[in-house]
């Protein structure tokens, strides 16, 4: 099993569909990386050699954000919007919606569970 930023890679996938399981990198990141060191992405990563890995491990180190300080800029940029008060940031403070969607009847995933209003029938 590969190990690549402190996550276990799933070693019957592919290679690009493995190096998504890294918190910082999708998709496209991922093409990116197999593109630059030269490894076809519909490989699988069982079939990587060692050095292959070391050189994936060693692109992503040097070229992208990922795992901890990935998940630390993002705490940081919701902190930040938070303290200056925007819209976005009241948004973030009272748990709604963030982006424009509706909240009138949706929003189930952001707000939680509907709560039921008592003596609302009569």
């Amino acid at each position: 099993m590969a190990r690549i930023s402190g996550v276990n890679i799933p070693t019957g996938k592919r290679v690009e569909i493995a190096l998504t399981y890294i918190h910082g990198i999708g998709l496209t990141s991922a093409k990116d990386i197999c593109k630059k060191n030269g490894i076809a992405p519909e490989r699988r990563v069982n079939e990587l050699s060692d050095a292959e890995v070391i050189k994936i491990r060693e692109t992503i180190d040097s070229e992208y954000m990922v795992e901890g300080d990935r998940r630390r800029d993002v705490a940081m940029n919701i902190k930040r919007l938070l303290d200056l008060g925007t819209y976005r940031g009241l948004r973030h403070r009272k748990r709604l919606p963030v982006r424009g969607q509706r909240t009138s009847t949706n929003a189930r995933t952001r707000k939680g569970k509907a709560v039921a209003i008592a003596g609302k029938k009569k």
